[in-house]
C-alpha cells in the first residue's frame, strides 16, 4: 500500500498545473456551496424565526371545525334533515374562565385570552377601520408580538385608570392623534366610547400599525356588547416544536378549534422543504463539474502512463492494485479541493455577514445578511466532493486495471 500511494503521489505531482487547476476546481464549488448554504439556512432559519415570534404558537378560536349536529339527529334516526334554521348563538367560547382553569393546570407555556371584534377609531373627522382588541395587559405582554416594539407606553399603562387605548405609531398618524390625545370608537354593533391614547407601537408590519388597537378586555366586552366573553386563546410554548400535539388537546379538551403556527403556515413550509432540495441540487451540480476537472486529468494520467501500467501488472501488480492507485489519485485531489475549499467558504460566509444594509421603505431596518453557522455545510459540500471525485477516478481507475499488459509493451495500442 505505501509503494502504491508513492506512485499516485508522483503521477499527481508530475502533472502539476493540471492538478492545482482541478483541486482550485473543487475548491471553488466547495467554497460557493457552503457560502450558498449558509446565506440560504440563514434566511430560511431567520423566516421561521420571525414566524414563530409574530403569531401564537397555538391559536384557540371560537370556531369548530365541522358543524355543530342538529338536535333533531340526536332525537330521530334519519337519512338527512332539511329546512331546519341553525339557532343564532351568539360567538365565544363558553364559559372562558373555566376554559382557561383547564389550560393553566398543563400547557407548558404561556397564554392569554382576548376578545377581538372588528369597529372604527375616529378623531377629529376622521376614521380608520380597525381590529378593536379587548386583552388583560398582565398577560398579554407573555404572548404579544409587539410588547417591545413600544414606542411610547406599553400594555401596562392600559390599567392606569380611565377608558385607555393603545394603538399603532401609524394609525395615530393617519388620524393626526398623538399620546394623550382622546379619540372614539365604535363598535360593529354601534356603540361608541371614547378613550385616551396610552400607548404608541411601531412593528414594521403595515396591517398591525394602522389596523390594531387594544384595550382593557371589559372594555371590548362592553363595547361591543359581549359581557364575559372571548374569542381567541393565544398560546406561546416553552418549545414551539411542541405546538401540534398542545393544539390537539386544546382542542379535544375544549372542542375549539385550536391551530398550531405549523398548520397555519403548512404552505410556506412545503415552500422551504422545496427550496432546500433545490439547493442541494444545485450544489450537487456544481460538485459534478468539478468532479469532470478531476475526471480529465485521472483520464489523461491513465492514457500516458499506459506502459508504466503494463509494466507494473507484468512485474505482478494485481488489478486491485490498478484501481486502488487511480482512486486514491482522484480521491487525494478532492480531498485538497475539500479542505481548501472549506476555508473559502468560512472566509465566505465571513464576509458575506459583515454586510451592512437598510430597508427604509418599509418602516424595518436589517443591518446584517442572515447567516447560518453550520459545521453541516461543510460536512455536506466536502461529502459531495469527495464523492464526485471518488466516480471521478474510480471510472479511469477501471479501465486501466482492464488493460492488457502484452498489447501495451507490443505497442498494439
Amino acid at each position: 500500500m505505501p509503494l502504491i500511494l508513492d506512485i499516485a503521489v508522483t503521477h499527481i505531482v508530475g502533472r502539476g498545473r493540471q492538478t492545482v487547476v482541478a483541486v482550485l476546481g473543487v475548491a471553488v464549488g466547495v467554497g460557493f456551496s457552503i457560502a450558498m448554504a449558509a446565506l440560504m439556512q440563514g434566511g430560511q432559519d431567520d423566516f421561521i424565526r420571525q414566524l414563530v415570534d409574530t403569531m401564537p404558537h397555538v391559536d384557540i378560536t371560537d370556531e369548530h371545525r365541522t358543524a355543530r349536529r342538529q338536535p333533531a339527529e340526536d332525537v330521530f334516526t334519519s337519512v338527512a334533515i332539511s329546512g331546519l334554521r341553525p339557532r343564532d348563538d351568539r360567538r365565544g367560547i363558553i364559559n372562558p374562565t373555566a376554559a382557561t382553569a383547564r389550560l393553566e393546570s398543563w400547557v407548558p407555556g404561556r397564554f392569554a385570552e382576548s376578545l377581538k371584534a372588528q369597529g372604527v377609531i375616529r378623531y377629529s373627522s376622521r376614521e380608520v377601520g380597525a381590529a378593536i382588541i379587548g386583552i388583560d395587559p398582565e398577560r398579554e405582554p407573555g404572548v404579544s408580538p409587539i410588547v417591545e416594539d413600544f414606542v411610547k407606553g406599553s400594555f401596562a399603562a392600559l390599567t392606569a385608570g380611565g377608558n385607555n387605548v393603545v394603538i399603532g405609531e401609524t394609525m395615530a398618524g393617519r388620524l393626526g392623534a398623538g399620546l394623550g390625545d382622546t379619540i372614539t370608537a365604535v363598535s360593529s354593533e354601534g356603540l361608541t366610547r371614547d378613550f385616551k391614547i396610552v400607548g404608541l407601537f411601531h412593528t414594521g408590519t403595515t396591517a398591525r400599525d394602522e389596523g390594531e388597537a387594544y384595550l382593557l378586555l371589559k372594555n371590548a366586552q362592553i363595547l361591543s356588547a359581549r359581557p364575559n366573553a372571548i374569542n381567541e386563546i393565544r398560546i406561546k410554548l416553552d418549545d414551539p416544536n411542541h405546538a401540534p400535539d398542545v393544539a390537539r388537546r386544546a382542542e379535544a379538551e375544549l372542542g375549539y378549534k385550536a391551530v398550531a403556527w405549523q398548520e397555519a403556515n403548512e404552505s410556506i413550509l412545503e415552500a422551504l422543504v422545496v427550496r432546500n432540495v433545490i439547493m442541494y441540487t444545485v450544489v450537487g451540480a456544481i460538485m459534478l463539474v468539478a468532479g469532470f476537472g478531476i475526471y480529465n486529468i485521472i483520464s489523461t494520467i491513465t492514457h500516458e502512463k499506459a506502459r508504466d501500467i503494463a509494466i507494473m501488472k507484468s512485474l505482478g501488480f494485481p488489478e486491485s492494485d490498478m484501481r486502488r492507485m487511480f482512486l486514491l489519485e482522484g480521491m487525494a485531489i478532492g480531498a485538497a479541493g475539500s479542505a481548501i475549499g472549506c476555508a473559502f467558504g468560512l472566509s465566505m460566509t465571513y464576509a458575506l455577514s459583515l454586510i451592512r444594509f437598510e430597508i427604509a421603505a418599509t418602516g424595518q431596518e436589517i443591518t446584517r445578511l442572515p447567516i447560518a453557522w453550520s459545521t453541516l455545510h461543510y460536512v455536506i459540500a466536502s461529502a459531495f466532493a469527495l464523492g464526485s471525485a471518488a466516480v471521478a477516478g474510480y471510472l479511469p481507475a477501471r479501465r486501466a486495471a482492464h488493460l492488457n499488459p502484452v498489447e501495451i509493451i507490443r505497442g498494439a495500442t
